[in-house]
């Protein structure tokens, strides 16, 4: 693994995809970064940036024209017998990016369980946290749940998103929010701590309505 660090990326390339298994289309990129889920899928014209650490996950997969910037931290607990999680029989580990979608720089990103991302939908700013895992103090343990973000949604700098929350498509997510619950209407603006409904957004802004990922 930290040899392959040294080789060209069209060599690296190669080799994770032999040594490895994982799936990396001729136009995806990863940067001078350690990434090494158990599954990795690319498609074209995904890029990972320097400085980005993923492990102990079951699988990353960015789809097409998808991102995920500099300096991110995106750790999980693995899969396998463990009395971590042992009553969690469907956790999945992973964390899935959709089309023309964006994680941009210094996140922590917690793939216990797993993270979904929509197409169009930016993760901006930095130091913002997605954490699927915690103690349930009720019954003394470790537990975990998903989170999902929608389509054409954009995530406000400095936020916290807890494992059941839920962020509908064509909504944002105030900077310095704190999102613990799953949300259903679309079309909003949601912020504060924690976060509640703020406002109705009108479906014909532009962002809404865009046909490529990144806003110049």
């Amino acid at each position: 693994m930290l040899l392959s660090l040294l080789l060209p990326w069209s060599m690296r390339r190669t080799f994770l995809e032999k040594q490895f298994g994982y799936t990396l289309h001729p136009t995806s990129r990863i940067g001078l970064s350690w990434v090494f889920p158990e599954r990795l899928v690319m498609e074209a014209n995904s890029s990972i940036g320097d400085l980005t650490l993923c492990k102990n996950i079951a699988l990353l997969h960015l789809h097409e024209h998808a991102v995920i910037g500099r300096g991110n931290w995106i750790t999980g607990f693995p899969l396998g017998p463990s009395r971590h999680f042992a009553s969690e029989t469907d956790r999945r580990p992973e964390l899935i990016v959709g089309p023309h979608s964006a994680i941009t720089h210094r996140h922590l990103i917690d793939c216990t369980n797993s993270i979904t991302i929509g197409k169009f939908t930016t993760f901006a700013g930095f130091q913002s946290q997605m954490l699927t895992h915690s103690i349930d103090i009720e019954q003394n343990r470790q537990a975990s749940a998903p989170i999902r973000i929608g389509d054409y949604c954009f995530v406000g700098t400095n936020s916290v998103l807890l494992g059941g929350s839920v962020l509908p498509d064509f909504c944002v997510l105030g900077a310095k929010s704190l999102l613990n619950k799953s949300f259903t209407q679309t079309h909003r603006l949601y912020g504060g701590v924690p976060a509640r409904e703020l406002q109705e957004l009108p479906p014909d802004y532009a962002y809404f309505n865009r046909t490529t990922g990144f806003v110049f």
